[in-house]
This record gives C-alpha cells, sequence and structure tokens, in this order.
C-alpha cells in the first residue's frame, strides 16, 4: 500500500477534489498516456466498522442514553440524562446552602453521575451569573514556620471547602506593598480580602476582614487575641513558681500586636506586684522570621551581667533562639533558667524540652477569617460606622522550658507600674 505514495513525491502530483458523495480528497497524477490517474486515500483501519450516527427522533420520552465519551460535557445534558432539573443539579454540584434541602439519595445520584461522565461545572458561566470571582484575597506579613503559617492553614482549610480559590501576598512590612496590595488585588476582582498581622486603615468597597490588627476601621471585622489574659495566664504561672526576676522579649516595633502585648503585661504585672526591671526588657529589631533575634537577644542578656530566672518571649520562634543561647552559655533549661514562648506552633512541641508557651487558637482565628468574609460576600449589609471586633481566648500549654525558680537577688531599676485604668483605657 505504502508503494502507491511514492509517486506524489514527483512533479506533477496534486491534489484534486472529487466530485463524490463522501467529498474524499483523491490524488491525481498524469501518466504516460496522457490519462489522469486517480489514487484514493486509504481508508483509516476500522473505518468500515465505524457505527452510524442516530438521533433520538422528536417527542420520545425516558431519559437519553449514556454519553458514550469521556470528554466533559454540559449540565443540561447531565440534568436530562438525570431527569432533574438543571437548577437542581447546578445547586448540588455548586455546594449551594440551598442543597441542604434536597434528599442525600438525590445529591449521592448527581454527585456519582457528575464523577462517572468527567462533568464540571462551567466557572464563567457561574461567575457571570452570581456577579462574583469566587477569589479571595489574602495578606500576610511573610511565609514562613510560625504564626502567619498556621493562620493561613485556618483560612485555606474552609476556602477550600467552600470552593474559592485565594491569592496570598506576602509583604515584609514594607509600607508601599502594603499600599500596593489592596488595589492589585481589587484589580484582580477578589469578592473580599483577608488581613493578617499587617497594620490597616484602608476602607475597601469589598468586605475585609483582619487578625491581629489592631486599628479600627469602618465596616472591618476584627479578629484579635485576649492580650491581657494571655499575659496574665503566662506570668501567673512564672510567679507560682517562685519567679520574680524575670526577662523579656518584645516584638518589633511595626509588628501590630506588639505594643497591646507589652502594654498587657505591663498591666497584668502590676495587678500581681511582680516588678519589672528595665535592663531585662530587650526588644527584636530584626525584621527576620528566624530564632536568630531571640537568640542574639539572650546572648546580649546574659552578656550584661543582670540576673534573672526565667524569660519571657514575643513568639515561639524567638523563644527557640533564647533556649539555644542559654544552652550555648552553660545553663540548663528550665532548672537555671525557665523559658516561656507564645503562639505554640507546631514545632514547639517538640523542642527538648518541649516549650511551655501561650496558645493563641492561630488555626481557629485564620478559619474564623474565612467564615466570616464568606458571610459578609453572600450576605451583604448597608455599611455602617461599626468595626466588629471578635475576640478569642488564650490557653496556657506547660511543658518542659518551666520550673521552680532558683533563687537570686539583685538590685535593679524596676519600670514604673500601669494601672488598671491606664491598661484598658489603650485596649
Amino acid at each position: 500500500m505504502a508503494d502507491q505514495f511514492v509517486p506524489l513525491l514527483d512533479r506533477g502530483c496534486q491534489a484534486e477534489k472529487m466530485p463524490s458523495k463522501s467529498n474524499l480528497y483523491r490524488f491525481s497524477k498524469t501518466g504516460k498516456s496522457g490519462k489522469r490517474l486517480h489514487i484514493p486515500l486509504p481508508a483509516a483501519p476500522g473505518y468500515d466498522k465505524l457505527p452510524g450516527m442516530s438521533r433520538k427522533k422528536a417527542g420520545s420520552t425516558g431519559p437519553r442514553p449514556a454519553p458514550q465519551s469521556e470528554a466533559p460535557f454540559g449540565l443540561k445534558q447531565l440534568a436530562d440524562y438525570l431527569g432533574f432539573a438543571p437548577a437542581t443539579v447546578s445547586l448540588v454540584l455548586n455546594g449551594s446552602a440551598v442543597a441542604d434541602t434536597i434528599s442525600t439519595e438525590t445529591k449521592k445520584l448527581i454527585l456519582d453521575a457528575a464523577k462517572k461522565f468527567n462533568y464540571r461545572p462551567n466557572f464563567f458561566a457561574r461567575c457571570l451569573r452570581t456577579k462574583r470571582s469566587f477569589t479571595i484575597g489574602v495578606m500576610v506579613s511573610e511565609v514562613s514556620e510560625g504564626y502567619n503559617a498556621t493562620v493561613l492553614s485556618g483560612i485555606e482549610d474552609h476556602l477550600l471547602q467552600e470552593g474559592y480559590f485565594y491569592f496570598v501576598a506576602s509583604h515584609r512590612f514594607k509600607q508601599d506593598l502594603i499600599d500596593e496590595y489592596p488595589q492589585l488585588f481589587l484589580h484582580r476582582s477578589v469578592d473580599g480580602l483577608i488581613v493578617v498581622n499587617t497594620p490597616w486603615h484602608l476602607d475597601l468597597p469589598v468586605p475585609v476582614v483582619t487578625v491581629s490588627s489592631h486599628h479600627t476601621v469602618k465596616g472591618v471585622t476584627s479578629i484579635v487575641l485576649d492580650h491581657y489574659r494571655a499575659a496574665e495566664v503566662a506570668l501567673r504561672h512564672l510567679v507560682e513558681l517562685g519567679h520574680r526576676n524575670i526577662a523579656f522579649i518584645k516584638g518589633q516595633a511595626f509588628v501590630p500586636d506588639t505594643d497591646v502585648r507589652w502594654n498587657s503585661i505591663l498591666g497584668a504585672a502590676a495587678q500581681m506586684e511582680l516588678p519589672i526591671y528595665e535592663k531585662l526588657v530587650t526588644q527584636i529589631a530584626d525584621n527576620s522570621p528566624t530564632p536568630q533575634p531571640g537568640y542574639a537577644l539572650t546572648r546580649k542578656l546574659l552578656a550584661s551581667g543582670e540576673k534573672f530566672t526565667a524569660l519571657f518571649a514575643f513568639n515561639d520562634i524567638s523563644a527557640i533562639g533564647a533556649v539555644r543561647a542559654l544552652h550555648e552559655a552553660g545553663l540548663r533549661v528550665p532548672e537555671d533558667i525557665s523559658v516561656v514562648g507564645f503562639d505554640d506552633i507546631e514545632s514547639a512541641a517538640y523542642q527538648s524540652p518541649g516549650l511551655t508557651t501561650v496558645r493563641q487558637p492561630l488555626r481557629k482565628m485564620g478559619r474564623m477569617a474565612a467564615e466570616t468574609v464568606l458571610r459578609c460576600i453572600v450576605q451583604p449589609a448597608e455599611k455602617s460606622d461599626a468595626s466588629p471586633r471578635i475576640t478569642v481566648e488564650p490557653e496556657l500549654i506547660v511543658r518542659g522550658t518551666t520550673a521552680i525558680a532558683r533563687q537570686q537577688t539583685t538590685r535593679r531599676k524596676i519600670l514604673p507600674p500601669r494601672s488598671t485604668e491606664s491598661r484598658i483605657a489603650s485596649d
């Protein structure tokens, strides 16, 4: 058969459409006798065995036959096959709240058929119908192990469950990016915005929910920790173990939680009549999400010669760095120095020894933020001057880095205590 096509490479060979019912192309060549030789294309293997096409007669009843191809097909075809209304199928496949009124048996039939025939809802049609993009913007300071990553996991849990896509942008506390990213999100038609651990002052035309951003903005819902309670449980734990000389590592000045948490510590310490010594207070300056700042500050505290029996760090990451510095100095944790962290990130329990810390329900806070922003999208309310606030409770997690204090006495300058009134005024 292949020999028939060798002449096709010769000059004078041309394609000519032959008049026939099959409308096939045949190749022709002028032979030596002057006659035109027609060379038909060979039929594809099995061509003569292909089934004929059939159409269902008008007015016939009953479900249509199942599609023979695995290629995706439309909602109407799936509804016709099942014998259900397209609206019913759409409600189930799009996970609409109204679908809760549809029987479990019906939903199973729809989902099984969609899986069997590889049906996928038309995303663009859904967007046009609902006038939503089903996309959420998420702003964080950075993405690494610790606070932000755990909050993000909670956000992701709920958005994926509800069929939403999301963009994440990290700004590293650069003000130009904090100002620019919201506009970029709006240009991408996000339905709402979740802002994590970021200073926030903007009033946007879409729902906004913040996590650990302590600024009041009209119409913006804030999810925050009860920092006074967190300071109280941590300090009371140390005081009950006999600690009076406590060193502190404060967070960076540009982090929203820093001032709120420090003021809470001062207020709780005043209530307990616990002295806070000025030379035992240090503050992270580096914009680094690693244990290095906690390590460096603890080495600095040790080099100062100031005596302390416990250290309360701004977060677990800095506390991990502090424990390393203490070990390198030949000090035992907790026998010589007790250490308390903050956040309860996943690796805190796997340190040696396990880190005593104040747990923020970070994953829960992320999930709450996602639930709240979606609720505001689905049930928009008239914008008011109100700024709803959701406060979550901390929990002290006692592990192996705290123990009874070894008594040490020294004279130091004490920071003036804050009164209860000043604490309340600052919240």
